[in-house]
């Protein structure tokens, strides 16, 4: 009787050479999946009432800014962000849709002077939430686009940007419906 030797050595090789072509996955890096939030919130008074917050900005010495509680943009205000190259080192570049657009310039024409600080969750499952910045507004700022330098690694200010973006694919996707 002759046994089907070289054809089980060629089924077990097609078997092999398919497993290792498939994989099983253990380790997911699926930047679709990832998340983040954001939110600016303007300079409050130096009164102390129950619609502000005392927040530390920078983790190396924190220094306290006063802002008000309810932020003037979200993430649902995002319509794109990146990470971009300056001279020496990254900014956080946030392009708002319309409407943050709109409520950016009539914050920063209002509050000439005044600082906003930035507040974001991300990494795996939103884990890590910090105080990024709180810089100041200079001039007005119609052209809807938010940057600042993040007090974050550029790995983390790129899954910052990853998420955001992530986030605003899926407000576009909602409006059109």
């Amino acid at each position: 009787m002759i046994t089907g030797r070289g054809r089980f050595n060629l089924y077990l090789l097609l078997t092999l050479v398919a497993a290792i072509a498939c994989g099983c996955r253990t380790h997911k890096n699926d930047k679709g999946k990832q998340l983040a939030t954001l939110r600016v919130h303007l300079e409050a008074g130096a009164d102390s009432t129950a619609r502000n917050l005392t927040v530390p900005i920078y983790r190396a010495s924190p220094v306290d800014v006063q802002v008000e509680q309810d932020p003037f943009l979200t993430e649902a205000h995002v319509a794109s962000a990146r990470v971009v190259d300056v001279l020496g080192g990254f900014d956080l570049q946030i392009q708002l849709s319309r409407q943050g657009t709109w409520l950016l310039q009539g914050t920063s024409g209002i509050n000439p002077g005044k600082r906003y600080a930035v507040f974001s969750q991300f990494g795996e499952k939103g884990k890590q939430s910090r105080w990024l910045a709180a810089p100041q507004f200079g001039r007005i700022i119609s052209n809807g686009i938010l940057q600042f330098t993040p007090d974050a690694s550029r790995e983390e200010a790129e899954q910052i940007a990853i998420g955001l973006n992530n986030i605003a694919k899926k407000n576009e996707s909602n409006e059109k419906w």
